[in-house]
């Protein structure tokens, strides 16, 4: 059977309309909830969040490859390109500096046009010393002719097993230029949905020697911020492709095979979005609690030096609080710490903790239901 490339259809790929319309009906409900939601927080929780989901994404979408990346050094570079003060930046390697610098040129400047150089920054940016391992490749360019054909094998010799074979080299100037029209201009094709043909239209032209699946990944992410009109990340596709990835290399596959219809690939990845969007709480529930706990302190607000230490509290602050130690880290004398924690321990925002004396120390109160 022709692979997906070679039958006379190509590129025109097709789907059915109503059997995606309830998952992307699902999908674009999940996102509009999520994006309320976080709508209602404050510009310091909804960075965090997003640099927290940012991070989760670059992580995911190297570890579906193979590649374990460090996530401080990833966290603190992204931190470091939005201007957001993490504390305690770790010293990040250049293949991670260069997969953040790519997913954040997709996501943060998503109204862009994407472009042939676009795509070769982005792959020169993730292979900066022109290697992929010990293998020399061509960085920054369509895949040469003399790679040959790239395929994805399995099984023993002599009985080897063809999953996948792209089109040859000779094909990709034309076939980029016709993908990167279509992906520019206003097809009337819903945005999310854009992103899942998008994905599947790029990594099945595969027009680099590596680093076509985070690349594709990354133009889907690019759609998905368009289909919302935000830089802002609230949940990661990578996270939850690389969750189910077993699912995702089968679809891909299948879909390869069998004529222009991909419904069965845009089924499955319409509901993984819809669960990544439904996960999103969970990942970030250490934002959303802090937005719980300060919206009921908002109601009377405190003062700056009870606020730096309620939000170094919040972000894990190690060992027990002490009158000296409030004084430290607010930078103020112990008298007027003493009183700061007596009124927030009045508000019920603090609990002191059992014994006295010298030893007197403080914890937050629980979060409300």
């Amino acid at each position: 059977m022709a692979f997906i490339h070679e039958i006379p259809e190509w590129p025109q790929l097709k789907w059915d309309d109503a059997k995606l319309s309830p998952l992307l009906a699902d999908a674009r409900h999940r996102q509009g909830r999520l994006l309320g939601r976080m709508e209602g927080l404050g510009f310091q929780l909804r960075a965090e969040a997003s640099l927290t989901t940012l991070t989760a994404d670059v992580i995911k979408s190297s570890a579906i490859e193979g590649e374990r990346l460090d996530a401080e050094a990833v966290r603190s570079s992204i931190a470091r390109r939005l201007d957001l003060d993490v504390g305690g930046a770790s010293p990040a390697s250049r293949d991670v500096e260069g997969i953040v610098e790519m997913m954040l040129d997709a996501t943060q400047k998503y109204a862009q046009p994407l472009t042939a150089e676009r795509l070769f920054g982005w792959h020169a940016a993730l292979f900066p010393t022109g290697r992929t391992g010990m293998r020399r490749i061509t960085v920054g360019a369509w895949r040469p002719a003399e790679v040959g054909p790239i395929q994805v094998v399995s099984g023993p010799m002599g009985r080897e097993r063809v999953h996948f074979e792209a089109l040859s080299a000779d094909r990709l100037d034309h076939e980029m230029s016709v993908f990167l029209d279509w992906f520019g201009a206003s097809t009337g094709i819903d945005p999310v949905l854009k992103a899942g043909v998008a994905h599947f239209w790029f990594v099945t032209i595969h027009p680099f020697e590596d680093g076509n699946g985070r690349i594709g990944r990354a133009i889907a992410d690019m759609a998905l911020a368009r289909a919302e009109g935000t830089a802002e990340r609230f949940y990661s596709m990578s996270a939850q492709i690389e969750a189910e990835r077993n699912q995702y290399y089968l679809h891909l596959e299948q879909s390869q095979r069998g004529g222009a219809d991909i419904t069965s690939w845009l089924e499955w990845f319409l509901a993984c979005l819809g669960r990544a969007v439904a996960g999103a709480e969970t990942e970030l529930a250490g934002v959303l609690r802090k937005a719980k706990i300060w919206e009921r302190i908002n109601a009377e607000p405190v003062n700056e030096r009870q606020r730096k230490v309620i939000n170094l509290l919040l972000d894990g602050f190690e060992g027990k609080l002490s009158t000296s130690k409030y004084a430290k880290l607010a930078k103020c004398s112990g008298d007027t710490a003493l009183r700061d924690i007596k009124i927030l321990i009045e508000r019920g925002i603090l609990i002191q903790d059992e014994g006295g004396g010298r030893s007197t120390s403080y914890h937050l109160a629980p979060s409300p239901a």
